[in-house]
């Protein structure tokens, strides 16, 4: 097989949001200027006000790709729920993941594809902007960014190094598994749908990613890294409330303990 029928030949944007469309537009916009536009976007909607829905349809009209938009009632986080929703809707045979408020550069789904391999799964990172910062790209609508602008903190997640990034995406953070960032990662949807989606019992905020990133790698899916590519901007905001932190840590430590990759609580219930 070669190297070309090794990669995915169909890419789906996933993205999760939740009552922000001021920075969902931005993602949306981002999204526009892709080298390689995704086949599909799909966005998970956490149960968002009428001002996200209204912002998705205008979107639609002169979309270059298909948008289409998931959504469930507001009943608390429930971001796993949403995902799964999410996946199951997805009819592309790779999925790219991010958060509604990671503004994309414009080799983001390049770089993603670019990098995709059979057998893993790609963790990315993020390049977060000062709340200031933040506060002006929202004001000016833009989504133009690059490593050197104002306001952007941990700037060598943003600069692109192709051949940094073949070096380092078995060698970064090794041994160190369960660092997932579920706002930049990437994933066969087969390898999805073998461990049954996201784990349903976690919500509210966090532990979701480390926690599919568990049982992906007992199905024998490995993690690599996508550093030097695959550059996004985290825009400001508060901390979400952790209150759940707790309860999803002992989640995360039951997959831990347990020998099975797939849970009872994701796309199917049993």
């Amino acid at each position: 097989m070669t190297e070309l029928r090794k990669k995915p030949q169909t890419c789906a944007l996933l993205i999760s949001t939740y009552n922000w469309p001021e920075a969902l537009r931005l993602v949306l916009e981002s999204i526009k200027t892709q080298t390689r536009m995704p086949d599909e976007v799909i966005i998970a909607d956490d149960g968002s006000g009428n001002a996200t829905r209204e912002l998705i349809e205008n979107f639609q009209k002169n979309f270059p790709c298909p948008l289409i938009h998931v959504w469930h009632e507001d009943d608390g986080f429930r971001k796993c729920i949403i995902w799964n929703k999410a996946i199951v809707r997805c009819s592309c045979d790779y999925i790219v993941q991010i958060d509604g408020d990671c503004v994309l550069s414009p080799r983001f789904i390049e770089d993603h594809l670019a990098n995709a391999r059979p057998g893993w799964f790609t963790c990315g990172s993020r390049t977060l902007l000062t709340r200031e910062r933040t506060a002006q790209v929202l004001a000016a609508g833009t989504s133009s960014l690059t490593p050197f602008s104002p306001g952007v903190c941990n700037k060598f997640n943003a600069v692109r190094i192709p051949l940094l990034t073949r070096f380092f995406r078995e060698r970064y953070r090794r041994g160190k598994p369960y660092i997932s960032k579920g706002c930049n990662m990437g994933f066969w949807r087969k390898d999805l749908i073998a461990v049954n989606g996201y784990n349903e019992s976690i919500s509210g905020w966090g532990r979701e990613d480390a926690e599919i990133e568990v049982r992906l790698m007992k199905l024998g899916i490995r993690r690599q890294s996508l550093k030097f590519a695959g550059a996004q901007y985290h825009l400001f905001h508060k901390e979400n409330d952790r209150s759940r932190d707790a309860k999803n840590i002992e989640i995360l430590n039951r997959a831990l303990a347990s020998p099975e990759f797939w849970t009872p609580h994701g796309i199917v219930k049993k």
